[in-house]
Order: structure tokens, then sequence, then C-alpha cells
């Protein structure tokens, strides 16, 4: 009987590890569909992206490179911690990532800002008078970082809803798969702005 329910549970959790993958997978379709039409279009219209991603603030954007690389160690060294039991460090750990996460969204929010100021948004009519290969850089510059911040800000609630199963104590080091998703999908956060950063703000 024993060894029937433990052949149950390392079942399910094989089949919740391999639906996180599966969902990573279809992010990345997205995601690489996204970079390829991106490719395209900077391929047509080569100097209009050129003058476009000029205007981008690459300071605030290597920042928000350097916050999502540390956030991406934290939560996965919070996975090791809760591994070896240590609850206490495992919940800093995450608080650390969760914490990271909403300061890469206010450095966001201050670029975003910067940009709006200078009429330079979708619908403007500054944007209207813009060469149809600057229209179609900041077109999307704004589609795909604001995808970006979607998945930020969805990656915070998981990880905060594990931060309260972990001090309440219905996720433990025996039964840590929830964790472990929750990182995985971080990571994928993560590997999308390490894609998206240069593509945007380095390759002008």
């Amino acid at each position: 009987m024993e060894n029937s329910i433990s052949h149950t549970e390392h079942r399910d959790d094989t089949a919740s590890k391999m639906g996180m993958w599966l969902f990573i997978f279809t992010e990345l379709l997205l995601f690489g569909g996204l970079f390829i039409v991106y490719a395209v279009y900077r391929s047509i219209y080569p100097d209009d992206f050129h003058i476009a991603a000029n205007q981008l603030n690459t300071f605030i954007g290597t920042i928000n490179t350097v916050i999502l690389l540390v956030s991406s160690m934290t939560v996965a060294m919070s996975v090791t911690a809760l591994r070896t039991g240590n609850k206490s460090l495992t919940l800093k750990l995450l608080a650390t990532t969760i914490f990271l996460a909403f300061l890469f969204l206010v450095n966001k929010y201050f670029e975003w800002g910067l940009k709006i100021e200078h009429h330079i948004y979708p619908g403007s009519e500054l944007m209207l008078t813009l060469k149809r290969g600057e229209l179609l850089f900041f077109g999307l510059y704004y589609f795909m970082t604001a995808l970006h911040a979607l998945h930020i800000i969805v990656g915070m609630i998981i990880l905060l809803v594990i931060y309260f199963k972990i001090k309440s104590g219905r996720v433990t080091k025996d039964d840590n798969v929830l964790l472990e998703n929750g990182g995985l999908y971080w990571h994928l956060v993560d590997l999308i702005w390490i894609f998206l950063f240069p593509l945007l703000y380095l390759i002008t």
C-alpha cells in the first residue's frame, strides 16, 4: 500500500514538472515568433531601427538585466535551501526574489515614463510622424516589454503564493515541486529578457 502511494505521488510530481516544461515551451514559441518578426522588420528598415533604438535608455536596461540575473540566482538558491530543510533561508531568498521583481517593474515604469514625457507612445501625435521603421520598432518595443512585464507580475504572484505555502508548511523539503516549478517559470522570465535586452538596447 505504501509503495502504491509513493508511486502515485512520484507520478503526480513528474506530471507537474512535465506540464511546466510544456508551458515553458509554448512561451518560448510565442516570444520566438516575436523575435523573428523583429528580425525581419529590422532587416527591412535597418536605418530606422538604428535611429529608434538609440532613443532607449541603455543604462536602465542594463540595471534591469542585472536585477533579473540576481533574482534568477536567488530563486535557484531558494530551491536548494528548501531541499536541505532550511525553511528560514528559503523564505528570505524568495522574499528577495519578489523584491527584485518589483524593483524591475519600478525601473520599467520610469523608463516608460521617460518615453511618454517625450510623447513616444502608441497613438501619440509624434508617433504618427515617425518613419514606418521607427514606428514598427517602438510598436514592437512596447508590445514585447509589456508582455514581458506581464510575465513578471504573474511570476511575482506565483512566488508570493509559494512563499505563504512554505511559511504555512504546505510546501516542504519532501514536497517541493511547487517551488521547483515556480523557479523554472522565473528562469523563463529571465531568459526572455536576456534575449530582449540585446535585441532592443544593444544591437543598434
